[in-house]
């Protein structure tokens, strides 16, 4: 039996994979203003997210990077399904970034200084998308 996980891939899923489990352990317990504000801006650039409780989407937004991150950090999760759902999850927020009024410089894909912040999700959406490309691309 092959062991799902190759050498070249335990950097970039370490570190993506630690930095998704601190994001969705520290949303878990946020509090009501937090989840307005997080709500608010997905909610901006996803209106049918609108009609979920801020508090309810938090949690579920906290559950899906620890999911992320254990499919990324548990070496036997394939490297195609790992991929996978950081491209699924990072898709988002790219989207995020793409459709936020003020995060890309004006006519340009390219982020301002405010919107750096969400632009790096551009990385993960390549990390996640290497990845997935690797593992249904690798040969027994």
């Amino acid at each position: 039996m092959r062991f799902p996980l190759r050498l070249r891939h335990v950097p970039g899923r370490l570190a993506t994979g630690v930095f998704f489990l601190d994001s969705g352990l520290g949303k878990r317990g946020a509090d009501q203003q937090t989840a307005e504000t997080l709500h608010g801006m997905a909610a901006n650039a996803y209106p049918f997210l609108g009609a979920v409780d801020p508090k309810t989407f938090v949690r579920l937004l906290s559950a899906g990077e620890m999911a992320v991150a254990a499919a990324l950090l548990v070496p036997v999760v394939p490297t195609a399904l790992a991929g996978g759902a950081l491209v699924a999850f990072s898709a988002g927020l790219v989207g995020l970034y793409a459709r936020t009024p003020g995060m890309r410089r004006e006519g340009s894909v390219f982020p301002t200084e405010q919107g750096l912040i969400l632009a790096k999700d551009v990385w993960l959406f390549g990390l996640g998308l290497g990845l997935l490309i690797d593992g249904l691309t690798e040969r027994e």
